[in-house]
């Protein structure tokens, strides 16, 4: 028997958190949610956040938790951003960038980088629907990022309602 020993091309972190992934679900009652992605290409992440503000009036994620349609990739950095936002005020939320995540997940391949622009994205919508809900001021480059997110979002599902139909199906969305 020849045993082939083969050489991934993720990081053992991504490994850990595809095979091990943390806070699966829906938030009951979110203070915000955020939904991106290309069902297209086979990738869609949901988001949902609560918030609470600490001792000092500072508005804090103190939960996250993340229902992902995708790749080993894309579960994992969804898995991983989870856990990094827990704790963090809205604005250190805020600067979390797929360069951040990229960082943090160690190797990832060139063609899966799109996923941390995916799951750096749901978390800037997330937080925009959080601010939006409460009426709050939204700074310029996270509407700028939601405007982009949004026209992507609509160009693809008019080109194509049937994978919107099975996205909803998947994800148990209404």
């Amino acid at each position: 028997m020849v045993v082939m020993k083969y050489n991934l091309p993720y990081s053992k972190k991504i490994m850990k958190y595809f095979k091990n992934p943390k806070n699966i679900g829906r938030i009951k009652q979110p203070d915000g949610i955020g939904r991106v992605g290309n069902i297209v290409c086979g990738d869609v992440m949901e988001l949902y956040i609560k918030v609470k503000k600490d001792k000092r009036g500072i508005e804090k994620i103190s939960d996250a938790k993340f229902q992902t349609f995708g790749c080993v990739v894309a579960i994992a950095l969804s898995s991983m951003l989870t856990e990094m936002v827990k704790g963090k005020s809205l604005r250190d939320a805020m600067k979390i960038t797929n360069k951040t995540l990229l960082k943090e997940s160690g190797k990832v391949p060139p063609i899966k980088v799109h996923c941390s622009v995916l799951a750096a994205d749901a978390l800037q919508e997330t937080i925009y629907n959080y601010l939006s809900k409460h009426k709050r001021k939204i700074p310029k480059e996270l509407e700028k990022q939601h405007t982009r997110i949004m026209k992507e979002l609509k160009t693809l599902e008019s080109a194509h309602p049937e994978l919107v139909t099975f996205e909803k199906k998947v994800l148990k969305r209404k």
